[in-house]
């Protein structure tokens, strides 16, 4: 999975339908997780199984199986639709996958004993994270890695001032964001209020020299067209919050996603990418 907009109405999304934009915007993200696996691979360079827990339509696990070759690359998730997508995605690139279709958190126990585990966006979406981070831990072989993708800094795609609507848009976004960000994750089946001390949490797990790294992806204007496609979907999910939204900045949203439109971002000159992604790393005893 990859970070995206959250709307009170949307605790449990219809991934599977979601799978185009999801892939669109882990193409666009994709040069934070290929900084990760470098980082990954100082610890572990030689995995015999790489896991890719909540892999989603599997942008991240055809990186992991470039990256580790050699490996049983596995995509773990609970949409069959997602894992058919992995799946041929990483055929295409010439490095097959297996797939392992079972829902978090309860199929954790099925997971197999794995060399590298790697899960981004996905912690969130269970109700006890601590429990989560523990169980994949506990699926991993001695030396093994876990790294956890959560978090980072809000992106930036866009001037302060687009030349249509109020100059601020993005942090406006930002703290509905934050508010649908909040109201998923009380709405959720257990839900386990903790500190987000992801570093606590993977040492808690009974992980040794946990670290935190985060990467940066800066893709400067103009963008290719693949890039622009999925700033088009990323800022597109925040109209799916449009009762919240002010009504001018709804109306902004959709010009800049409407094709048809002039100051859509498939056509203006000024759309850039500039994220950051945090990595929490820690390597089993």
């Amino acid at each position: 999975m990859t970070q995206h907009a959250h709307g009170h109405m949307h605790t449990h999304p219809d991934w599977a339908a979601l799978a185009a934009e999801i892939e669109a915007e882990g193409e666009t993200l994709k040069p934070y997780v290929e900084q990760a696996l470098d980082v990954i691979a100082e610890r572990n360079a030689a995995p015999a199984t790489v896991l890719d827990v909540g892999s989603g339509p599997g942008v991240f696990t055809a990186a992991l199986a470039a990256r580790f070759p050699a490996a049983r690359v596995v995509a773990v998730d609970g949409s069959p639709q997602l894992l058919d997508r992995a799946q041929d995605r990483a055929e295409r690139a010439g490095h097959p996958i297996e797939a392992l279709q079972t829902e978090l958190p309860d199929g954790f126990g099925e997971l197999p004993a794995a060399d590298v585990i790697w899960t981004a966006q996905t912690m969130h979406h269970l109700g006890d994270q601590s429990a989560a981070v523990a169980a994949l831990a506990g699926r991993l072989n001695p030396g093994g890695v876990l790294a956890v993708a959560e978090g980072g800094l809000p992106s930036r795609f866009l001037p302060r001032d687009i030349g249509i609507g109020r100059p601020g848009l993005a942090e406006r976004l930002d703290a509905l964001q934050a508010v649908g960000f909040g109201e998923m994750r009380a709405a959720l089946d257990g839900t386990v209020d903790v500190p987000e001390d992801w570093p606590a949490v993977l040492r808690a797990a009974g992980l040794r020299d946990v670290r935190a790294r985060t990467f940066l992806v800066d893709r400067p204007a103009p963008l290719d067209d693949a890039a622009r496609a999925g700033v088009a979907h990323m800022l597109g999910r925040y109209l799916r919050m449009a009762d919240r939204l002010d009504p001018d900045d709804a109306d902004v949203l959709r010009r800049l996603t409407d094709p048809e439109d002039p100051h859509n971002v498939r056509r203006r000159p000024d759309v850039f990418v500039l994220a950051a992604r945090t990595v929490y790393i820690g390597t089993a005893s």
